[in-house]
């Protein structure tokens, strides 16, 4: 593996510590199980099954989080991410100030640069690829 390689794959997995983990910690786990203000804000959004939609959102976040942190599923937990965001941005703070909307926005971007690029060869999933290859 050359050189810039080596420093591509680091940069993204500082990307996917960075977005996984504070998305997981710092917003996610709060929302599993989702409390009765939360649900009430997805049903104020107008989604049916707000409980479940709840679910799928906190989930998204912690357990989207964790594996885009480590690397396994990470297309298809960054996807799950970009979509929850995507609602969060331009949905659920769609009449705020955009400095309001900045975080779910940012988290929107970096996830579909995940999803874009992969995990890189420092994950799980490079791992597992390997490993089957073989």
């Amino acid at each position: 593996m050359t050189s810039s390689l080596v420093s591509r794959d680091a940069g993204l997995l500082v990307i996917r510590l960075a977005i996984g983990l504070s998305l997981a910690f710092l917003h996610g786990i709060g929302k599993v199980p989702p409390a009765e203000r939360f649900i009430a804000g997805v049903t104020d959004m107008g989604f049916p099954l707000p409980v479940l939609f709840a679910w799928v959102a906190g989930l998204s976040e912690f357990v989207g989080g964790l594996l885009v942190a480590i690397g396994l599923f990470t297309r298809p937990a960054a996807a799950s991410i970009a979509i929850t965001m995507a609602v969060a941005a331009f949905i659920r703070h769609a009449g705020d100030p955009l400095g309001d909307r900045e975080l779910p926005i940012v988290f929107l971007c970096i996830a579909l640069g995940v999803l874009l690029t992969g995990a890189g060869a420092f994950s799980v999933d490079a791992w597992w690829q390997q490993r089957r290859t073989k």
